[in-house]
């Protein structure tokens, strides 16, 4: 492409910018962002479509950061561009309240599309995003009007590689055929611990071939940008699989400790940035200096972005006119807005109907919305027939040449691989044309943890469909049976956690999830069968908590959540017949919610001057804040017929009631009992 003195000013802009932030917040890797500089420059300029004035332009290449740790890498590349991010912000560099966080956090920054961080997630993400565009290029492109057809790259490191999610997620896209995918590796051997040699020595080129993807290597990563360019350019030939570039590169180049762990995640010394500078022509003096020839290269770049951007939006106004009806649909959709009325297809139950399963009571859910959500694309990790998450007639995501299903299927098969599947969700929601949703069972979910944070993090919509939520799954046991789940998510900040008691507040779950545009949801689901419950609204429920059963005079409140609401039900009868104790009954599905609510109306739910028990099968840590006493379970489950395992651990009417009746007696020689919800704090921020 013929690379002149100015793309290596360019190049060696992008290193001084890293090693002047780096020493400038005295915190970062300079490393990273020093090897790659050469490889980003090329892919930028060269290769990647995109608008600086709209980051969200729909048909723009995405471009992920695994290697997080190197943000100052893409931050520098975006100052350049001319993103809303000023040298200011590269000064501000790890610094409280910038928009240059210490790794890169897509709602913080103009032009970061994922959180990353975590190493592997990155590639994981990229994965979803790779799903999303071929998905979205499936349901809406039509002859002569290519409205979605971007690339999406990603950068990752050894420790991307080393990390297990990273193996899940390219291992699925391999078997996708994701040709849009493409991913370098910066192979530069060094890892905080040292060389790489002391705990990394697979053969990455064999692992990604063996996943299906097509490698290329690239031995001169340092200086060969012909050859950088000629790799990209093969790659994006390739359309039948996700590609990989294994580029090799020196770590810090240019600085006196190139190659060597010491320049990768500390900033470089003062002498040392002073002969880099000299080194690479610059003045030793100044820092965050940017020539204008930089500048002038890469406004030229972006100013063809949005010329380009320009095109596919008079493309996209005639394609209005011939397709209107999804044109009106993507529009929408990017907005992240629901079709209006989606929710009358919520399906509402009255203690007449039958008792369901609340994982059976989610399918009908699904069942009913997805025609009128076309949004909502979901899959299973490998438990379909378990979590119950494919609607009869659901078409697979697979690659058209398979012949299992199309790329405008709504229905993934992750296979057994949760915390793949969770940062690929991740990827999905971060699209922008996508709500994803993912099956497996409640205690699985914490293999995804790592995931699910993040989602929480950078405020996305994801929905995990979380089944076998309790001692309620019976046979397979304490391996299976989750007891520190629910109170592990419900402390993750920005995470709604559901576990809703029958029908209606199944369908709210739902409800509040889909409307939540900033927050992941985690809706856990029984599979024994639950009653449909006398009190239970929608309406009610999407309070995340409030009153199913209110007794004049009440002795003792019973709050519960899921599968045993109905056995406190029983337990009011026993307490009246046997102790002559009134009790009545708060279902708390979700906290998050229930604390959004005023605190007069949590205050009316939960009322000063009555005790109150907590009834859940799980822990009992977090119930404190909504109860004077807790009943659960503080030690693993045990494997027998659930009902056989609820007698074990006294979650019966009678063993609810003889703690109740504790309660009362306890309490009763307390003046004035205060709701837990009158303190001095209820959230410190």
């Amino acid at each position: 492409m013929g690379y002149t003195e100015t793309d290596w000013r360019a190049i060696n802009t992008i290193r001084t910018l890293a090693a002047d932030a780096t020493f400038h917040s005295n915190s970062g890797h300079p490393g990273a962002p020093m090897g790659m500089a050469p490889v980003a420059h090329v892919l930028f300029n060269n290769f990647m479509k995109f608008n600086p004035k709209n980051p969200k332009w729909l048909n723009r290449d995405r471009f992920v950061l695994s290697n997080g740790h190197g943000c100052m890498l893409q931050y520098a590349l975006l100052h350049l561009y001319g993103y809303e991010l000023s040298i200011d912000d590269l000064k501000k560099f790890r610094s409280v309240d910038s928009i240059t966080p210490g790794h890169p956090e897509a709602h913080d920054t103009p032009g970061i599309e994922v959180t990353t961080g975590p190493l592997g997630q990155g590639i994981s993400n990229a994965v979803g995003l790779a799903i999303a565009q071929a998905h979205t290029a499936a349901t809406f492109n039509e002859d002569g009007f290519p409205i979605v057809d971007n690339y999406t790259y990603t950068f990752m490191g050894d420790g991307c590689l080393m990390e297990g999610v990273s193996g899940e997620a390219s291992s699925l896209a391999g078997h996708l055929q994701l040709g849009n995918l493409i991913a370098i590796y910066d192979d530069n051997h060094i890892s905080i611990d040292g060389d790489t040699n002391v705990a990394f020595t697979e053969d990455t080129i064999k692992r990604y071939e063996a996943y299906g993807w097509h490698v290329v290597v690239v031995d001169d990563g340092d200086n060969d940008l012909e050859g950088i360019a000629a790799a990209i350019k093969k790659c994006q030939e390739v359309k039948d699989k996700p590609s990989m570039i294994k580029l090799r590169t020196t770590i810090g180049f240019g600085s006196l400790n190139q190659g060597t762990h010491g320049v990768h995640g500390s900033p470089l010394k003062a002498d040392d940035i002073k002969q880099l500078k000299q080194k690479f022509g610059f003045n030793p003096e100044q820092s965050f200096a940017v020539p204008q020839e930089v500048y002038d290269l890469y406004n030229k770049h972006a100013a063809e972005g949005a010329a380009a951007e320009e095109e596919w939006n008079k493309m996209f106004a005639k394609y209005g006119e011939k397709h209107q009806a999804k044109h009106a649909d993507l529009v929408r959709r990017q907005k992240g807005e629901l079709p209006e009325g989606w929710e009358k297809n919520l399906p509402t139950y009255t203690p007449s109907d039958s008792a369901v399963a609340s994982r059976k009571l989610s399918e009908i859910v699904l069942q009913k919305i997805h025609e009128v959500l076309p949004e909502l694309v979901g899959g299973s990790a490998d438990l379909t027939g378990s979590n119950l998450t494919r609607w009869k007639e659901a078409v697979d995501f697979q690659p058209p040449a398979t012949g299992l299903g199309d790329y405008s299927g709504r229905y993934i098969r992750y296979g057994v691989r949760e915390h793949g599947m969770g940062a690929i969700m991740n990827g999905l929601a971060a699209y922008g044309t996508i709500v994803p949703y993912g099956g497996t069972f409640l205690n699985f979910v914490s293999y995804a943890a790592g995931a699910v944070r993040l989602s929480a993090l950078s405020q996305i919509r994801a929905i995990w469909v979380a089944t076998h939520d309790s001692i309620g799954l019976g046979e397979d046991g304490p391996t299976h049976q989750p007891i520190e789940t629910l109170a592990h998510f419900r402390a993750l900040p920005n995470c709604m956690v559901w576990r809703p008691a029958d029908g209606n507040e199944t369908s709210a779950a739902y409800y509040v999830a889909l409307t939540s545009k900033h927050t992941p949801s985690i809706i856990a689901l029984s599979r024994q069968n639950l009653p449909q419950l006398e009190g239970s609204t929608i309406a009610n429920a999407t309070k995340g908590g409030y009153v199913l059963h209110e007794v004049e005079g009440a002795d003792v409140t019973l709050v519960s959540t899921g599968s045993e609401v109905c056995i406190c039900v029983d337990a009011v009868k026993y307490l009246k017949e046997k102790h002559n104790i009134k009790a009545r009954i708060v279902s708390m599905p979700c906290f998050e919610v229930f604390d959004a609510q005023s605190k007069e109306y949590r205050l009316s739910v939960l009322p000063d001057g009555i005790p109150s028990l907590s009834v859940e099968v799980m822990s009992t840590m977090g119930w404190e804040r909504y109860t004077h006493e807790q009943f659960g379970i503080n030690r693993f489950g045990a494997s027998g017929a659930y009902k056989d395992v609820y007698e074990k651990f006294e979650f019966t009417p009678e063993g609810i009631s003889k703690r109740a009746v504790a309660t009362v007696d306890f309490w009763k020689s307390v003046p004035n009992v205060r709701s837990p919800i009158n303190r001095a704090f209820q959230q410190l921020i």
